[in-house]
Formats: structure tokens, sequence, C-alpha cells
């Protein structure tokens, strides 16, 4: 089993999170640090949540990780935080689970939490790339998110005796969770520039679907099943498929498996390797649409690719709604800005959130 060395690994400095992030996560988070006032709803929405207490708990019924306790782990963390240049290293608790899991929590002081049935299904080489995935949580500050969700999902359970109310909300809840699909797909690659080893990030997430036996697991075969899921023979089957991602806040594994399969031969991840990729100085400037634009593009590449039926029908539709949709945004936040504002106030923090 190969693995990159040390010393082959390439730091990328001031590295933003949008080189990464999928078109359509990253448009989101374009657009939404663009919003005046946003900051005000994130600090109301955070004040809901007590991320101290939330730390406090794992402090006191999980292990922390030091050079002490997991001292592997930490080495894991530490040399992916440098990679990706965080301004500065996360802790990190190691929870008794037998459940196969990883969160990134928190918004002052985010820090991962990592359960003992993950730890002991992955070797070193796929933990790194598991850690790396949660650095670009962190990153892209994607608990905000993920705490918009939670708290939306709370208050459909209370409005569901009110039918209009109920049907509109869950609409922006299925919004949000095709975005935070999207949002694991964005750390997959995070994850692969942390660790740089595409066969550890293939490895870990056939294990994800298939468990622990790696002698039982073959990439090729991993990779036609991907493409038989696509490929599905009837329009039944499709419907089927988006039916089954409702109340899924991550794609399935073969998706996973495919599309960072892909992400990795088209150019992008070698380029990023190679010095060719955004900064974070440079997040002020990001047009909200032209990542409209990518996202939308981004949608008719994957369709392009796809053998679904129902990918058949609908193919060509995105391109133009999101294209009118971000010229729209952009004509709304120009005439917030223009009428008497103060200019810039809330423009976009960057990743300061992290």
């Amino acid at each position: 089993m190969t693995s990159v060395p040390d010393r082959a690994r390439v730091r990328l400095s001031g590295i933003s999170s949008r080189a990464y992030e999928h078109p359509a996560d990253r448009s989101a988070l374009v657009a939404l640090r663009k919003l005046s006032g946003f900051d005000v709803l994130l600090a109301k929405l955070f004040g809901l949540f007590n991320e101290r207490a939330l730390r406090l708990t794992y402090l006191a019924g999980a292990v922390k990780v030091s050079e002490r306790q997991f001292p592997h782990i930490y080495a894991l963390v530490r040399d992916g935080s440098y990679i990706l240049d965080l301004p500065d290293v996360p802790d990190v608790f190691v929870m008794q689970s037998p459940l196969v899991n990883a969160m990134a929590i928190g918004k002052d002081r985010p820090f991962i939490v990592v359960t003992t049935g993950l730890v002991n299904l992955h070797d070193e080489e796929e933990l790194r790339w598991v850690i790396g995935h949660e650095l670009g949580h962190i990153l892209s500050g994607h608990a905000v998110y993920r705490t918009m969700l939670l708290i939306l999902i709370q208050l459909s359970v209370r409005i569901a005796w009110m039918p209009i109310g109920y049907i509109g909300l869950r609409a922006i809840i299925w919004g949000l969770e095709e975005w935070f699909r999207k949002s694991e797909l964005s750390c997959d690659r995070a994850g692969l520039l942390a660790g740089q080893d595409l066969d550890a990030a293939r490895r870990a997430l056939m294990k994800l679907a298939g468990g622990p036996q790696l002698s039982e697991l073959n990439p090729d075969a991993f990779r036609e099943q991907a493409r038989e899921y696509d490929a599905v023979p009837d329009l039944r089957d499709s419907i089927l498929k988006v039916l089954q991602l409702q109340g899924n806040t991550h794609p399935f594994a073969v998706v996973r498996y495919a599309e960072l399969d892909h992400w990795a031969s088209n150019g992008d991840y070698q380029r990023i390797l190679g010095g060719d990729y955004p900064r974070r100085e440079t997040d002020r400037d990001a047009s909200v649409t032209e990542e409209v634009k990518n996202a939308a593009k981004s949608y008719q590449d994957t369709w392009s690719r796809s053998e679904d039926p129902l990918v058949g029908i609908i193919r060509g539709v995105a391109g133009t709604a999101a294209s009118t949709a971000g010229s729209l945004f952009d004509r709304f936040t120009s005439s917030r800005g223009s009428g008497g504002s103060g200019g810039s106030a809330g423009s976009d923090n960057g990743n300061d959130d992290n």
C-alpha cells in the first residue's frame, strides 16, 4: 500500500476555499457573504446554538487529541492545517461510538469530532483524507449552514399543522439539503488536497460503503457500480433516486467516489498543486454572477456526462435560470449598496469565520 511521503506534499499557502468548493456550493457562499445584514442574521442564528456548551460536552465525555493522546491523529490535523494554511489548528476530539462519523462544529472556535468507529475503520492515509475533509468544512465556514438547516428542521416540526407554511419551509430545507450535499463534495476535494493521495481517498470512500475488508473491494468495480447507479434504465428509477435523497445531507458513497475521481482527473487538482488557485485576499472580488454561471455550467457538465433518463429530460434548463438569477442578484446588491446603507456595510468577510 503506497502513500505520499511528507516531503512530497505541497503546501497551499493562502489558498481560498473557492479553490476546491463545488461551484454550486461556492456560488451560494459568495452570494451570502455579499448580502448586507447577513452577518447580523448569522450572529442571531448562532445565539440559538450554544457552541461553548457543546465544546464542554466533548471535553467532558470524549478524548481531546494531543501529542499525548491519539498522537497520530494530532499529527494529521497539524499537517492538514499546515498544508491548507489554516490560521489556527483546530481542536479534535475522539468520541467512543461504533458509528463511522466525523464532523466539524462551531463558528468562533471550530473543532472536529471523530468517532472510534471511524478511527478503527481507516488506515493513517485514509484518516488524513478524512481530517482534510473536516478542515475543508472549517475553511469554508460550512458550520453556518448546518446550523441553519438544523434550526429550520426544528421549526418545520413545530409548524407542521400549517400546510402552506410547512410546504414553503420544506422547499427551503430541500434547497439547503442539496446545498449541504454539494458542500460534502467540496470537502472531499479539500481532503484530497490535504492528503494529496488519491488512492487513499478512494479507499476511504469504498470503506464507508463496504466496511474494512479492503481485500474484498476493487476500485474499478466500485467505479462501474457508480456508472450503473447513474445509468438506471427506467424513468421510475430516476424518480426513486430523487426521492431517496430527501432528508439526506450527504451524497451516496458511489456518487462521491465518481465525483472526486472526475475532479482529480479533469485538471483542476493538478493546477492547484502547481500553485494556480485563488488566494483568500481575492475573496472580496468574487462575482456572484460569475459564480452562479459557474454553478449552472457545473450542473450542465454533470448532466452531459449522465445517462440518467430524468436528467435527459431537464438538461439545458439550469443555464438560463441560473444566469438570470445571478444578474438579478447583482442588481439587488447594487441597489442596496447605493441606497444610503453605508456602501459595503456587511460585505463579505472572506473566510474570517474560520
